[in-house]
């Protein structure tokens, strides 16, 4: 397959912060054999995007790495165990001697489905050659970056954290519902400080919080969160809504503000990893 790689780093090779970025449903390339194998109109896959969150993440990041994935999440989902393929669509899945999980049963795989309301996505099944190239091309390498980073921040540091930065749509009224869920694998993928840091810079910013649910943490937090090893993952779901349009499609008049909420959050995870040696600067 021609196409531009799969996802872009930003930042040094030697890791210049503990802090790790990771933003693995930005991607928005739709390869043509994708296209070709749709059901539904392509603009449709734009629900399963976490829309222009990789602006926001560009644009807070100063010396941290920086993953962004760039291929669609419809094609393959970074977010998931190579073990979740789907019966339905995918002549390579095979039952593995557990149970699928909740994601894989709602159509949520490692290649999607499903999405929103709309049904079926796709109008053909896939060889289990196709999806095999998709992981090795795909989703082997952002791991294989991903781990190679937090191991050489690890080493440098100490420590480090993993902030894997997702966007989620409006959980309810702006005045009532979080707009910010804050997951660690209920503690098991990084220590509780660190969410109550980020807790507290999202009071500071008037926004509304929660811890794990309804967005507790997927493959990226159980794969890389190692908190015993001195490895920290934490997924952030922002609200759509505070950065985006009416529409919820464009960047809108509120991405300045979640801009600098990030930046926070970035700030405190560092300062709340490496204290002393922040404190001395």
């Amino acid at each position: 397959m021609n196409s531009p790689p799969s996802f872009e780093r930003y930042g040094p090779l030697l890791p210049e912060s503990p802090v790790v970025l990771s933003a693995p449903h930005a991607g928005r390339d739709y390869p043509a054999v994708l296209a070709a194998a749709l059901r539904v109109p392509l603009p449709a896959l734009r629900a399963l995007e976490d829309r222009h969150v990789d602006a926001l993440a560009r644009d807070a990041r100063r010396e941290e790495t920086l993953f962004v994935a760039t291929r669609a999440r419809a094609w393959i989902d970074l977010n998931r165990s190579e073990q979740e393929r789907d019966p339905h669509i995918d002549d390579g899945a095979q039952r593995i001697g557990r149970p699928p999980s909740a994601k894989l049963r709602s159509g949520l795989g490692i290649v999607p489905r499903r999405v929103g309301n709309l049904g079926q996505l796709w109008c053909r099944r896939f060889t289990d050659a196709e999806i095999v190239e998709r992981i090795e091309e795909d989703h082997r390498p952002y791991h294989a970056a991903l781990a190679e980073a937090l191991g050489a921040a690890h080493r440098r540091f100490g420590i480090a954290v993993l902030l894997d930065i997702h966007s989620m749509p409006p959980l309810g009224h702006a005045a009532s519902a979080p707009q910010l869920v804050i997951g660690d694998r209920f503690g098991r993928a990084a220590a509780a400080r660190f969410g109550t840091r980020i807790a507290g810079v999202a009071r500071q910013h008037g926004i509304a919080s929660a811890a794990n649910t309804p967005y507790a943490g997927g493959y990226i937090l159980e794969r890389h969160g190692d908190p015993r090893g001195g490895i920290h993952a934490i997924q952030l779901e922002f609200d759509r809504a505070l950065y985006l349009d009416a529409a919820l499609d464009q960047p809108g008049a509120g991405a300045a503000m979640t801009k600098a909420l990030l930046r926070g959050i970035i700030d405190a995870i560092a300062d709340e990893a490496l204290p002393r040696a922040l404190a001395a600067e």
